[in-house]
């Protein structure tokens, strides 16, 4: 394996960051994760922590380096943008996606671990949302197959809409469920394959939910449908797209 110092630099910070915080991970289908050649991580996303989470015990796991797509103005920050590229994650501009989609083709064809959060978003309901296609077009395209990926917990150390105490980051269990692979064959359809990839998801944190070692009934951080004091998904997409006007308006000066 090429040596990469400023992935295994992260990596290392990472460790010794989860390290301080006392996370308790509890890994379920690690075997899933191919030990050589290209395939699509689609991950759920609860919080903002969940690409340095999977990157954490997949290397743990077999020492493999995931990819992930990232927005083009993370990039552009100063020293954010220096160790993205430093560990060959994928820019991804908004207005133009044929660039980055290409490079990540490029990149499954060369047997690397491309990490994709489907949902397009942080989903504040901590359900799975409707998904975009990307993921499926992608490993449809590059051959590869698809690795559906669940995070429970990890929302409970930074995530939308919500601040969190420094003190309440310490000692939280957080899961993860790798899915069996999906193979998306050359002619199917990629909107039922992207339908089964959300139901997949969806089955997945529904396993972590119900055996997560804590007690969620009445918390923020569980969702409504199971006691939990969450936003429902149509409260959780109102929300969103009301931010999305009011950003809007502001870019427009109105």
């Amino acid at each position: 394996m090429q040596r990469e110092p400023v992935y295994t630099s992260a990596i290392v910070a990472g460790r010794g960051l989860f390290g301080f915080w006392r996370l308790k991970p509890t890994v379920v289908g690690a075997g899933h994760i191919p030990d050589s050649g290209g395939a699509v991580f689609a991950i759920t996303h609860f919080g903002y922590l969940d690409f340095a989470l999977v990157e954490w015990v997949t290397w743990l796991h077999n020492r493999r380096r995931v990819r992930f797509l990232a927005k083009k103005s993370v990039f552009d920050k100063p020293v954010v943008g220096s160790l993205l590229r430093g560990m060959r994650h994928i820019s991804v501009d908004m207005t133009a996606g044929a660039a980055a989609y290409r490079n990540a083709v490029d990149a499954l064809a060369r047997g690397e671990l491309v990490g994709v959060f489907p949902e397009a978003g942080v989903s504040a309901s901590f359900d799975v949302r409707a998904l975009k296609s990307g993921a499926v077009r992608l490993a449809q395209e590059a051959g590869v197959p698809i690795i559906p990926i669940a995070v429970w917990g990890g929302h409970r150390l930074l995530t939308k809409n919500r601040k969190i105490r420094f003190r309440e980051r310490f000692g939280i269990p957080v899961s993860f469920a790798f899915g069996a692979p999906i193979v998306v064959t050359e002619g199917a359809d990629v909107k039922t394959e992207t339908s089964r990839l959300r139901e997949t998801l969806q089955r997945l944190v529904d396993r972590l939910q119900t055996d997560y070692p804590v007690d969620g009934t009445g918390k923020w951080w569980q969702p409504r449908a199971r006691g939990g004091t969450a936003p429902t998904p149509e409260e959780a997409m109102q929300a969103d797209a009301e931010r999305d006007r009011r950003r809007a308006e502001a870019a427009s000066g109105d």
